[in-house]
Order: structure tokens, then C-alpha cells, then sequence
């Protein structure tokens, strides 16, 4: 009876790989790409307010603002310093940022959400854009960005910047970590009009500022954990169009040294993914068995010549899904033999993210506690 389900399991799991693989949109693609053309004197950017939330981000703020200003001309540059106890302030005037000094979150309003609520106030310019402290732009990105707006008549373009992979850890769980928020938001239904998709990467965003207020930014989000998606969600709503793709051209420079704070970033907003359902959390956990576990391992779980051929159909599968990822981080095609281990790390803090969910806590993020909502 065991090794029956084990099998059934197996062929779910590589039924789904093969799904995965053949579904007309095709998620696991590295076909949403913008990088900055080459460009010769710094072009005017005075319609454009760089908007940096920032609590004690002293070590990282300073090569933001740095690359900021090799963007152009005339960017005005808004930090909102939310509460920080290190030199974040000091930093950001020191590199010509407005500060403003941030005060306590209201009851219900997440830390970033609200800090950006402050500061939007202060801009006055078509273009706004949402920027995180630890985010550098390379030459010609906030151009490029801007072009795109306006050549496709978008109000909201974003890109994932580009992850640190120098560490073992890094290398090992951020190219997986770009691969499965694809495959949630999969770009090419996110990019398209009409679609009930939305998706944004929140670290870098370009918004035009009317189509904030049109939205209610911040206020009609002030509690959400996935305030990027959300915010293009509303945009979507509204019938206004959004694009969101990768990118070489704009990187994080904040480094994961060891496995906890990654676990903890993926932790703060995991069971939200899944809208804090048990159900959602047990058909996840089926899900991600049958296509890392039991079918991957199916010779290893049951005897016979279907085990060996539901394994080679799912390793295939897998690989031709998750080489796209790799190749465009210009990583080695053998850390594709990871992702499973992968998979396993995600799953379970996923399931560290639900349990502190029961406990009550909805999530903690730089020193804040966030309460989980009672249920009616």
C-alpha cells in the first residue's frame, strides 16, 4: 500500500515537472530582460524622485546614492530614515539625499509601507521611484526604465535586481529563489493586459506618481507583506498597465555570509504566499514531495523499471526548466543538481513561516514584530 502511493506520488511528481515545461507561458523563461543602452553625457532626470526607505542601513546606503548620482542630472533623491539607530541619516545627507526622519508605524501599517507613505508627500515629479537601500543601479538604468514607460505606455515598470552569488549559500539558494517567484508570478502573464497576474520585484520600481494616488498608495496596502505584487495588483485593477522583467544592470550588494538571514527573508512573507491557509500550506508541501522527492528519487524509493523511467523523465524535465535561471546568472549548469536541496530548504521555511504564523506572529522584519491577524 506504501509503495503504491510512494509510486502514485512519483508519477504526480513527474506529470507536474512535464506540465511545468509544456504550459503556453512557459515561467521558467529569462525572456523579460532590460539592460541600459550605452549613453554618453548624463541625461536630464528632473521628472524623476527616487523614493529609499531605509532603517539602519548606514553600511549599504552610500553605494546606492552613489550610483544614483551617475545616473543624471537633476534626480531628486528622498531617503526616509525610519527610525534608525547607525549613521543611516548622517549617510544619506552626506551623498545629497532629502532625509526625511520617519516616525512610528501606525497600528495595521508595515515599516517600509508606511516610511514610503512619508515620503511620498514630498514628491512633486511625474516619475517616482521606489527604491531599496541596497539596490545599485548601473549607468543608464533609470533612462532605460523611463524609456520603457514611455515607449510602451506603462505607469509601472520594475526589475529584479540581481542577487549576490558569490557564497556558498548565496549560489546555492538565490538563482532557485528567482526561479520559484516565476513560477508564482510567472512575467509573461504579469506583463500582459487583461491578466489576472500581477507581479513587481519591490526593490526597484518605477511608478508614475499619479498612478500612486489614482491607487491609494500607500495607504490601500499599509499591511501587506508582499507590498510589490500588491501594488502592481492595484495598478492591474485599476486598468493601467505594468511590466516587470530581470536585469543585469541593477544588483544587490547586501550579502547573505550564512544560511539565517536568507532563511529569515524567505520566512517573513512564505505562508503569506500562501494567504496563512493550511490547505494551501499541505497541497504546497504534496506538491514540492512528489516533483523533489518521490519522483527525482523514484529508484531509490520502489524497485522496477518504471521507477528509472518516471526519475529520467523528471530530472529532464527539471533541467530544462531550471538551465534558463542558470544561464542567465552565468552560473555552472551543475547547480542545477541543487535544486532539490533547494526545494527542501524553501519548503521548510515555509513551514517555519506557518508555525510562527500560529504562534502570532505574522512576521518580524528589522526589529519588528507584526502581529498575525485574528481570524473571524
Amino acid at each position: 500500500m506504501i509503495e503504491e502511493l510512494v509510486a502514485y506520488l512519483a508519477i504526480v511528481g513527474a506529470l507536474l515537472w512535464w506540465l511545468l515545461v509544456l504550459i503556453p507561458w512557459q515561467p521558467w523563461r529569462t525572456r523579460e530582460q532590460l539592460e541600459p543602452n550605452v549613453i554618453g553625457a548624463k541625461p536630464l532626470l528632473d521628472d524623476i524622485t527616487v523614493l529609499i526607505p531605509a532603517r539602519n542601513e548606514s553600511e549599504y546606503i552610500r553605494q546606492t546614492l552613489e550610483a544614483l548620482h551617475q545616473q543624471g542630472a537633476g534626480i531628486h533623491i528622498i531617503v526616509v530614515d525610519d527610525q534608525s539607530v547607525d549613521g543611516t541619516a548622517t549617510q544619506a545627507k552626506k551623498y545629497g539625499a532629502q532625509v526625511i526622519s520617519g516616525s512610528t508605524p501606525p497600528a495595521g501599517w508595515s515599516g517600509k509601507l508606511w516610511a514610503l507613505e512619508q515620503g511620498l508627500r514630498e514628491v512633486r515629479t511625474p516619475y517616482t521611484l521606489l527604491l531599496d537601500a541596497d539596490i545599485e543601479l548601473m549607468p543608464g538604468m533609470l533612462t532605460t526604465l523611463k524609456a520603457k514607460a514611455q515607449q510602451e505606455k506603462l505607469v509601472l515598470v520594475s526589475i529584479m535586481a540581481e542577487p549576490p552569488m558569490m557564497r556558498f549559500f548565496e549560489r546555492l539558494l538565490m538563482p532557485p529563489f528567482i526561479f520559484f517567484f516565476k513560477l508564482l508570478y510567472p512575467f509573461a502573464l504579469a506583463n500582459k493586459p487583461g491578466s489576472h497576474v500581477a507581479a513587481a520585484a519591490g526593490g526597484c520600481i518605477l511608478v508614475k506618481t499619479e498612478a500612486l494616488h489614482t491607487v491609494g498608495a500607500f495607504l490601500s496596502l499599509h499591511d501587506a507583506l508582499i507590498d510589490d505584487c500588491t501594488l502592481a495588483a492595484r495598478v492591474k485593477q485599476a486598468g493601467l498597465k505594468s511590466w516587470v522583467g530581470l536585469s543585469h544592470s541593477a544588483r544587490i550588494h547586501r550579502g547573505y555570509h550564512k544560511l539565517k538571514p536568507i532563511w529569515e527573508m524567505v520566512e517573513r512573507s512564505a505562508y503569506t504566499q500562501l494567504q496563512y491557509s493550511p490547505v494551501m500550506l499541505v497541497i504546497c508541501t504534496l506538491v514540492m514531495a512528489s516533483m523533489f522527492w518521490f519522483a527525482l528519487l523514484a529508484p531509490l524509493l520502489f524497485p522496477g523499471t518504471t521507477a528509472y523511467t518516471i526519475s529520467v523523465l523528471a530530472w529532464t524535465a527539471m533541467l530544462i526548466t531550471y538551465f534558463p535561471t542558470l544561464i542567465y546568472y552565468r552560473r555552472s549548469l551543475l547547480w542545477a543538481l541543487t535544486l532539490p536541496i533547494a526545494g527542501t530548504l524553501y519548503l521548510a521555511m515555509t513551514w517555519t513561516s506557518a508555525f510562527r504564523y500560529w504562534q502570532g506572529e505574522r512576521a518580524s522584519w528589522k526589529d519588528r514584530r507584526y502581529e498575525s491577524k485574528p481570524h473571524n
